[in-house]
């Protein structure tokens, strides 16, 4: 085994992440250690990078390692590891994706079934990076998956640009989605046309969506939510927030969204997004993930047209196998290479700087 592996420590906003060399751990029974191939930088990673709400108490004198879309070959397996979680034969040099939290099975919400919702799921991202197991982020060489975190085969014709965002964005739509029971019929609107919103654009037209709407202002953004299946787009840059409303009531032939999707990071658009659900509609939340935020609300509304309302933070790991099984049926028909941009890790601070000023839709550190 490689005696040493690279890892990005962040210190704290507006201070740039520097390139250390950690152990490569062994790994126990049960347990996979990765060799990471490619991390995306996902939304939730600009939050933290700027210090938005809350997260600003993420930072640490020691620095941590962050990130967690990626993918990666198995590396070495832990004593009892043959198969991923659905059976498939494993062994070193498969490529897998796999969770990157670990739910604890025991709490309340995972004995409910619930294991999404674990309290204890993200824990395992804690600790100093010179306390085994070090790799406990994606902006890395490596990263260690504990026995609770689901590890699935990657098929072959399923490239590594196309699988690093399943295990966060992907699969997380899939389980919101799949929350808010989007199916034949259903008219959706997707709020932001990044990562996520262009995943949940594709998924609610795999799942029978009739009608799909997105908003965004970025060009490139709105031309891929066409390729993923919009039937309509609406450009934040030439309307106004009661228009876009006006619109989405208009090609809905005044009823409102059966489903709106926020997945663009901002508490206003929240406002903005219920006033398009029609009555007895559903509204799903995922992008403003970070606490510390407000908004305003009307709660008679969403009483007098029976509005419900689902909030989503990561997901189960039959939504990771489901988000999977996507990708591989659609390798043909949906532009699922044009989502990223390639940057080495040592470009990890120009890749951030990139995509927090839009200049990439989503930037991709390759360490392979």
């Amino acid at each position: 085994m490689s005696a040493t592996g690279r890892a990005a420590l962040f210190f704290g906003p507006g201070q740039p992440m520097e390139l250390v060399e950690l152990p490569v751990p062994s790994p126990e029974p049960g347990a996979v250690v990765v060799r990471v191939t490619r991390a995306n930088i996902c939304g939730s990673d600009l939050h933290i990078w700027r210090g938005d709400g809350l997260l600003a108490a993420m930072a640490r004198p020691d620095g941590r390692i962050i990130g967690h879309e990626m993918t990666g070959v198995v590396h070495a397996l832990g004593a009892g590891v043959t198969v991923d979680w659905a059976g498939t034969p494993l062994a070193e040099g498969d490529r897998v994706v796999y969770q990157y939290f670990a739910p604890c099975g025991r709490c309340r919400s995972c004995l409910r079934g619930m294991t999404e919702a674990c309290a204890r799921s993200f824990k395992v991202l804690q600790g100093k990076p010179d306390v085994f197991p070090h790799f406990r982020g994606a902006f890395a060489d490596y990263f260690y998956v504990t026995p609770q975190m689901a590890i699935f085969k990657v098929p072959d014709i399923v490239t590594d640009t196309m699988v690093a965002g399943v295990n966060c964005a992907l699969a997380q739509v899939v389980m919101g989605l799949e929350r808010v029971s989007v199916g034949l019929g259903d008219r959706v609107v997707v709020q932001g046309a990044g990562g996520l919103g262009l995943y949940a654009t594709a998924v609610a037209r795999d799942r029978g969506a009739e009608q799909i709407i997105v908003i965004d202002g970025i060009d490139e953004r709105l031309e891929l939510a066409r390729a993923m299946g919009a039937d309509a787009v609406i450009d934040l840059r030439t309307t106004t927030p009661d228009s876009r409303v006006a619109e989405v009531k208009e090609r809905t032939g005044g009823w409102g969204a059966d489903v709106v999707c926020e997945l663009v990071g901002r508490p206003e658009a929240i406002s903005e997004g219920l006033r398009m659900v029609g009555i007895g509609g559903r509204y799903l939340e995922i992008g403003t993930f970070y606490p510390g935020t407000s908004l305003e609300l009307d709660p008679g509304f969403l009483v007098m047209a029976n509005i419900r309302l689902e909030a989503v933070a990561a997901y189960d790991a039959r939504s990771l196998h489901l988000a999977l099984g996507f990708l591989h049926r659609h390798v043909g028909d949906l532009p699922l290479d044009a989502v990223v941009s390639d940057y080495p890790l040592e470009r990890i601070n120009d890749a951030f700087a990139d995509q927090d000023a839009g200049r990439v839709t989503r930037a991709s550190l390759v360490t392979m």
